[in-house]
């Protein structure tokens, strides 16, 4: 089953507004990448400039093939290359670190995150998603990201953690405080928001380690911290706070948004989503072609620790890279009609979780929550659409979501 983007959208003016030799992108350009259908702009980016030079010593990399170059390089640093991340002045684990470092604590979480250990947790997932779906599937209308898409994943996080349902609020508070804010605030106020929320979350954390260091072990992911080794020791408090920090941005917002990008492709789509229903074992594959194609993190970022060479290119020491995940997985030189959405497509090397030595710790567990949640929204809500007139509305900071999704069906 397959689906093409319009002519219209994939006919939009891109590249020849683009100063390919110069340091900036039009507002236009960037409007195409941040609308509602962005494909088309970085399809075109990833053919025609794979490798965009912004400023002197900044580049942005959008081809499927320099990307995995300059990711899986070794002489590639990862965040841990930024004077300040989403953490502050905290370095987040595995995150924003790098080395051997870096890979003591990846073996020790992979561990956690691990795809058998991830399928256990389906019960529980589709227990969640069951109750929310309780509580607004009769009504013939929901608002999905508010009612769905966000308390899904974060009420299966924060049971894996350990930490009560009652404080699921606060934490979205944090987390939006660390990744949204509005275009036009000064950066100077979104920094100090951001600084905020991490310091709040960090005494929430670090007190949290001072209460149950001393308490009986729990069975859950904190106790499971708190108890384990790295490197024949037991974490000190700022590695605990520090995991702590990543796991709770990362768990309560990338699958919300993900979600959201899908349910709304899927409302908008309706042979499509038929199509799989006719037979669910189909929602795999289709998931994984979705995910390629709305791409919901935009970018990522490295650092060159010595001179790399790049299509004949020399990037010196110190170059800093903004990759972007959307443009690579809509490389025509990687994928065989890239604007195609085909759920039955069978080679499809994405990197919607990044790649090298970065890649996204939690991806099994996001696929799950993905899965689980669309089969049992569509099993109680197979025939739905977006309400007539709404436009709907594309958040690109941090992560691409829809940010109110209201969505109607009848019964």
């Amino acid at each position: 089953m397959t689906t093409t983007i319009p002519d219209d959208a994939a006919k939009r003016p891109v590249i020849s507004d683009l100063y390919l030799v110069g340091v900036m992108i039009p507002p236009e350009t960037l409007a195409g990448m941040v609308g509602p259908e962005p494909q088309p702009t970085y399809a075109a980016l990833a053919r025609q400039c794979p490798v965009l030079e912004r400023e002197p010593g900044i580049s942005t990399v959008f081809g499927m093939t320099e990307v995995l170059e300059i990711t899986r390089h070794r002489s590639v640093l990862g965040n841990g290359s930024l004077e300040r991340s989403m953490g502050g002045d905290r370095k987040l684990i595995p995150l924003d670190i790098d080395g051997p470092e870096h890979t003591q604590y990846r073996r020790l979480l992979d561990r956690v995150f691990a795809p058998k250990r991830m399928a256990l947790l389906e019960p529980a997932i589709r227990a969640t998603a069951a109750e929310l779906l309780d509580s607004f599937v009769d009504d013939n209308s929901v608002e999905a990201f508010g009612a769905f898409c966000q308390p899904l994943p974060s009420r299966v996080f924060l049971s894996i953690m350990g930490l009560p349902r009652s404080d699921l609020d606060y934490f979205i508070a944090f987390k939006d405080g660390i990744l949204r804010h509005d275009p036009d605030e000064d950066l100077a106020v979104v920094e100090q928001r951001r600084t905020d929320a991490g310091i709040r979350c960090s005494e929430y954390f670090g007190g949290l380690f001072d209460d149950r260091s001393t308490g009986q072990p729990q069975d859950d992911l904190l106790g499971w911290l708190l108890s384990t080794e790295v490197d024949h020791h037991r974490l000190s408090k700022d590695e605990f706070v520090n995991i702590c920090l990543l796991l709770m941005i990362a768990g309560l917002d990338t699958v919300a948004a993900s979600l959201s990008c899908l349910i709304s492709w899927l409302a908008r789509h309706p042979s499509e989503r038929r199509w799989i229903l006719e037979d669910p074992s189909r929602w795999p594959a289709a998931i994984e072609e979705l995910l390629r194609y709305e791409s919901p993190v935009p970018q990522g970022f490295r650092q060159a620790t010595e001179a790399i060479e790049i299509d004949g290119i020399t990037y010196p020491a110190g170059t800093r890279f903004v990759v972007s995940w959307p443009a690579a997985n809509l490389d025509p030189e990687t994928f065989e009609n890239p604007l195609t959405v085909d759920l039955e497509r069978a080679h499809n090397p994405h990197v919607v979780f990044a790649s090298g030595r970065h890649r996204c710790l939690g991806s099994h567990l996001a696929r799950t929550e993905l899965r689980v949640a669309l089969e049992e929204f569509h099993r109680r809500i197979p025939d739905y659409e977006v309400e007539p007139g709404v436009e709907l509305n594309y958040l690109p900071l941090g992560v691409r979501q829809v940010m109110h999704l209201p969505l109607v069906w009848s019964r």
